[in-house]
Parts: C-alpha cells; structure tokens; sequence
C-alpha cells in the first residue's frame, strides 16, 4: 500500500468514492515547509501546495492508505497541474503528496 497526503477534495468521502471507488483508511498529519495556495482550472479554483521555505508554515491534512492502482487513478483525478512528490510527513510518514 501507498500512502497519500490529501488536502483538498480527496479529503471528502464521497469524492473518494468517485476517484478510487472506496473510501480508504486515513489519519490526520500535516506537512511542515508548505502553504496553501490556489489554482484556476477550467474556471474552477482548487487549493494547491507550494513550497513556503519555513518550517514553521505547515498544512493540515489527512493520509490515505491507496494501492499503486488507486494511486494511478489520483493521478488522472489530480491532472497535469499538479505534481506528485514523495516528502516525510509530520508524523515521520512517508507519502506521496501533490504539489504545485
């Protein structure tokens, strides 16, 4: 199993549902060295990560347990706009998380 860090709408069961066709097992955590900005697709704004260079901005979110053939499908729900990178969460985790 992989691990994710979601922020956004994969935070909301039913879109979960949507994207991997299950709700997955998930813990909170947080990622240090990262702020919340935005980002306009198709006319539509979604929250997105960027570096912030402090450990002291961090963001909330949760850690979802996905296979490699769910976390394939995240990739196509997340699009081109975002990329995934590995990081070491708050917790000592390692996951996956999306990235400006």
């Amino acid at each position: 199993m992989e691990n994710i860090f979601v922020y956004g709408n994969l935070r909301n069961l039913e879109i979960q549902k949507k994207v991997i066709g299950r709700i997955a097992e998930s813990s909170e955590d947080s990622i240090r060295g990262y702020k919340l900005s935005q980002i306009n697709l198709r006319g539509e704004i979604f929250p997105i990560l960027i570096t912030s260079g402090s450990s002291r901005d961090f963001v909330v979110g949760l850690v979802l347990e996905v296979s490699e053939e769910e976390l394939k499908k995240i990739d196509k729900f997340e699009t081109d706009a975002y990329k995934r990178k590995r990081v070491v969460l708050s917790s000592g985790k390692e996951s996956w998380v999306y990235v400006k």
